[in-house]
């Protein structure tokens, strides 16, 4: 894996798993646990993260192949997916694909139990996680590729573990304005993110455009 792919790579999910945005969504969802307890939490959280990336990353594509969906296709649409929740962070606005709706917001389980649903899946490793891991990993071609792939992932869950284990005390120092820079500066690398795989994606399916 290139340099330029790896550094991509480590942006995209950065942007999608983003701890300091996801931040308050943890701290909404554990409020009535005891720091201890939302330390457990976090363990979990981030444990879930790993077995569901490294699921989707290793059979993604094999997946995608049963229904007889292409590597490029999954790059357009995928990339749409992106597109919207890049958008949805410029705007203010939470992703319903990974934040979920009203409606499924009312029903999330008691806060000892949140580690996997809603924290680890759909909100850090949905839609637009899933298609980023699959597509960076149709990269991978050699054992140091391999390492490459891995190495940025488990960078950005020890990052999540970090953030969400400090998350009481982070919640006294990270004002409200330094989430809301956060959030549209990684909205905007997002989008531009999305836009590169869509064109990857049509330069091939549509040889013309090209």
């Amino acid at each position: 894996m290139e340099s330029t792919l790896a550094v991509g790579f480590f942006g995209a999910l950065f942007a999608i798993m983003n701890p300091v945005t996801n931040l308050p969504v943890f701290l909404s969802v554990t409020q009535d646990l005891s720091v201890a307890d939302q330390r457990k939490v976090a363990i979990k959280t981030a444990t879930y993260c790993l077995i569901l990336g490294t699921a989707f990353a290793a059979v993604g594509s094999q997946a995608l192949s049963l229904f007889g969906i292409s590597v490029n296709d999954l790059r357009v649409a995928g990339g749409l997916v992106v597109l919207m929740i890049g958008f949805n962070m410029l705007s203010g606005n939470e992703s319903t694909s990974h934040h979920g709706t009203d409606g499924e917001k009312e029903s999330y389980p008691a806060a000892d139990t949140v580690a996997f649903y809603p924290l680890a899946f759909p909100i850090l490793v949905g839609p637009g996680t899933i298609t980023t891991l699959i597509l960076y990993a149709h990269h991978v071609k050699t054992t140091v590729d391999i390492f490459v792939y891995a190495g940025v992932f488990l960078a950005i869950l020890a990052l999540l573990l970090i953030t969400f284990w400090n998350a009481a005390w982070l919640a006294k120092r990270l004002s409200a304005n330094a989430r809301v820079i956060m959030s549209r500066f990684m909205g905007m690398i997002l989008a531009a993110i999305a836009i590169s795989m869509i064109a990857d994606g049509l330069k091939v399916l549509l040889p013309g455009l090209a």
